[in-house]
């Protein structure tokens, strides 16, 4: 063997002896040559990125600049708005760091870890160990994670769809291209790493469509929507500010300082950074939980979710399985049907779990096969050829198509009802099996019947789904009748009816309608997996997917939001956004709980952000087209912005919530925000105006403020619903916070809110008051357009 490891990447890829493997000295070559697997990954961040992406946004540009020239023409207290660039940028980079560190750590418990051959032995190493060069074993659920060629094939398909959308597994030979990022759907076999890190097939997919950022979703989506409203006002409104504020016979630094006060108030500031601060709290969450969340916006589908569509090997039911019992039926002996069940056994080296259990109960008698066909989800079956015949098993329909009029078909029946998985063991007639054909005529040998254990905490789940409206679908490539038992022993309801996908219509929108009207499916192929979820999606549901097979990572992809066991396949882990590497299904309820809190208390302080910024483009208008000073002082807002929104949005933001999240979040969010808006900024114009004539602008500004203190309260009160005693006890203290900086001189000189007892103090009380029970008579017909 040559070794290439010393010249350039472009030098032709050697084969090493396929029983060898590379040699841990031609390994070191390689990596020393750049030969590694050392793909950066495009989702994931340093610590400089995270800081980079932090600081230089455009909230901070924007604050930054006016946060300058307010220090050109004003005290500093007045510019006391830019320490939210300091907050907002350390609370970014903290949490989202946090958040790196804890998914890091998981990832490193759920990585893949591929077989190769090295030194003559199998080892697993990291994906980034793999070599150029390297001999990399296939077997069924692996994904493929470097570019190669294929030197072994046993029934090798792969499946490429990830990458190329062709629906059928790809049937490869040796020396046939293997591309990174597509998986193996049945047989295995065993490659040579052609192509590696980035230059492989699968880095550059990575490097164009998964950059880290949000995938889309309708909460970012619409606070970016009102964030795009926002910065085309900004600039008319500014200026406008500014010539209003001139021509009301105000010195230029005191008409910046107005209009100022006023642009700074229309940024929703901080809605963005609580935005990211609860998605990222929710995903350090799940991580305690030993929850992988590979996609942030999985937290968004969890609180979305309607339908869930589970699996039920491995999900519904422990991975592991046991042999019941073998049913002779009438041809060779128990002793002969056991030896060919133990040749079965042992033909595949890495069998599924199916095999896996005959394999420990039926010895290896040693017979040298000569031919094979692995098990693939789509054909039902496998088959391999000795010299005392060729012998199939798989699911009795699949296998003999007419089984339901066999002698044994009611037997078959009665072990499924019960809830086990039932095979048959055929032999061929005198006609050759192939992987593409059909069958030959096959003599039934015996029934094998397979036993599941349901998982202990399935029946809670189900339960805990039904109770929060969420539907469960079972959808299994078993029997329909054992997937139903199944079913019904985990509480699912209408189980007791389930449906053989094979008489399902093809027809996205039929086949909705029957999975709208059904809960449990069998004999379901992938493809039928996928067509399931797009079908339920077309019919407005929102769907999570939770899987361990290879059969399951198509649907995995399409669902909203896929969930995989970390015990499951490669492909599954790779593709799905969530991990539950300690394959706790009870582990899904927490799960959902976490995405509706995030959700919901997102909404909830969007609610304050929004109207904050609705009543500061009132005031801002009013006093334009009015020709007035501007009724606030820049250090006054920042007070209001910070005890009626930032505080106490911080607290809301992060407390539990389990309503489902509903579609319209732009326009319920609007439906609050305009008339709670509308109501603040007039109730303090009036105070202002009220007030003027006795007090003067500057002692009016003080007035105004305290009733716009009022009414925010009384806005922040009805967005924390429902109340309890520690959101009642979060509004009150800002409250008491308010009264004692109206208490404390130094306080109330810095914030310039000192004031007095008399008649304007009290017109401030009263139109304050007046405000808030507008906003009281206002919150059932909010209710009522916001449900509709």
């Amino acid at each position: 063997m040559t070794d290439t490891a010393q010249a350039s990447p472009a030098v032709p890829v050697t084969v090493p002896p396929v029983d060898v493997g590379l040699t841990t000295a031609e390994v070191q070559r390689r990596v020393a040559a750049g030969l590694a697997n050392n793909a950066p990954d495009a989702r994931s961040r340093s610590l400089g990125d995270i800081i980079r992406a932090n600081t230089f946004t455009w909230f901070n540009g924007l604050i930054g600049s006016l946060w300058v020239l307010m220090m050109l023409v004003a005290p500093p207290k007045q510019a006391l708005f830019g320490l939210v660039i300091v907050f907002n940028t350390a609370i970014g980079v903290i949490q989202e760091y946090r958040a790196s560190r804890e998914l890091a750590k998981l990832s490193v418990i759920g990585e893949v870890r591929p077989t190769v051959i090295r030194d003559g032995a199998e080892t697993q190493v990291a994906v980034s160990a793999i070599v150029r060069d390297d001999l990399v074993l296939l077997n069924a659920g692996d994904q493929l994670v470097v570019d190669g060629e294929i030197v072994r094939s046993r029934g090798l398909e792969v499946d490429e769809s990830l990458l190329t959308g062709e629906a059928d597994a790809v049937p490869k030979e040796p020396g046939d291209a293997a591309l990174s990022g597509s998986f193996v759907a049945a047989g295995s076999g065993l490659m040579v790493a052609t192509k590696v890190g980035a230059d492989s097939f699968a880095a550059g997919l990575t490097a164009a469509a998964k950059q880290f950022a949000l995938s889309s979703s309708e909460l970012r989506d619409s606070v970016n929507r009102f964030i795009r409203i926002v910065s085309f006002l900004i600039i008319p409104i500014g200026v406008l500010l500014v010539i209003s504020q001139v021509r009301a016979n105000q010195p230029l630094d005191l008409a910046i300082q107005g209009s100022i006060a006023g642009v700074i108030t229309m940024i929703p500031e901080g809605l963005v950074l609580l935005t990211s601060i609860a998605m990222a709290v929710g995903v350090v969450r799940l991580a305690r939980r030993q929850a992988l969340v590979q996609e942030m916006p999985a937290v968004e589908a969890l609180a979305r979710t309607d339908v869930v569509c589970v699996d039920k090997t491995g999900t519904l039911t422990d991975p592991g399985m046991s042999l019941r019992e073998v049913v002779a039926l009438g041809g060779p002996d128990d002793h002969r049907i056991r030896q060919i069940l133990g040749a079965l056994g042992s033909a595949d080296p890495r069998p599924n779990p199916t095999m896996d259990a005959i394999r420990k109960d039926c010895p290896d008698p040693g017979w040298q096969m000569t031919d094979a066909v692995p098990f693939s989800s789509a054909r039902k079956w496998s088959s391999a050829t000795y010299p005392q015949g060729t012998f199939v098993i798989g699911a009795p329909e699949m296998v003999v198509p007419d089984s339901g009029s066999q002698p044994w078909t009611e037997q078959a029946r009665a072990f499924a009802d019960d809830g086990a998985r039932v095979l048959l063991l055929a032999e061929a007639d005198g006609g050759a099996v192939h992987a593409d054909a059909p069958l030959p005529a096959m003599l039934p040998l015996a029934l094998v019947v397979i036993d599941q254990q349901l998982r202990s905490e399935a029946a809670g789940t189900v339960e805990f789904f039904t109770q929060q409206g969420v539907a469960v679908k079972v959808i299994s490539g078993d029997n329909a009748a054992t997937v139903g038992a199944i079913a019904s022993r985990a509480g699912v309801p209408d189980a007791g009816d389930p449906v053989d996908a094979r008489e399902l219509p093809t027809d996205l929108a039929a086949m909705g309608e029957v999975l709208d009207s059904h809960s449990v499916f069998g004999r379901v192929t992938p493809d039928q997996k996928q067509d399931m979820v797009a079908a339920l999606q077309e019919r407005g549901h929102t769907v999570t997917m939770t899987g361990d097979g290879v059969n399951d990572v198509l649907a995995l992809k399409k669902s909203d939001l896929g969930i995989a066991m970390g015990s499951g396949a490669p492909a599954t882990r790779a593709v799905a956004q969530i991990v539950l590497l300690d394959n706790k299904w009870s582990t899904l309820p927490q799960i959902v709980f976490e995405g509706r809190r995030v959700l919901g208390n997102i909404e909830r302080v969007s609610d304050v952000f929004l109207t904050k910024s609705i009543y500061a483009m009132v005031v801002s208008l009013a006093t334009a087209l009015l020709g007035v000073a501007f009724p606030f002082q820049p250090v006054q807002l920042t007070l209001v912005s910070a005890l009626t929104i930032g505080i106490p949005g911080f607290f809301l933001a992060l407390m539990p919530n389990t309503d489902r999240f509903r579609p319209g979040f732009f326009r319920r969010v609007l439906l609050f925000a305009v008339p709670a808006g509308i109501v603040c900024a007039a109730s303090a114009f009036v105070t202002y105006q009220l007030v003027t004539a006795e007090v003067g602008d500057v002692a009016a500004q003080t007035y105004a403020t305290c009733t716009l203190v009022v009414v925010a309260l009384g806005v922040l009160l009805q967005s924390a619903r429902p109340l309890d005693a520690v959101r009642i006890g979060v509004v009150l203290a800002m409250a008491l916070a308010f009264l004692v900086v109206l208490a404390v001189p130094a306080l109330a000189r810095f914030f310039s809110m000192t004031v007095e007892l008399g008649k304007e103090l009290t017109t401030a009380a009263i139109v304050g008051a007046v405000g808030v029970a507008v906003v009281l008579a206002l919150t059932p017909l909010i209710d009522r357009w916001r449900n509709s």
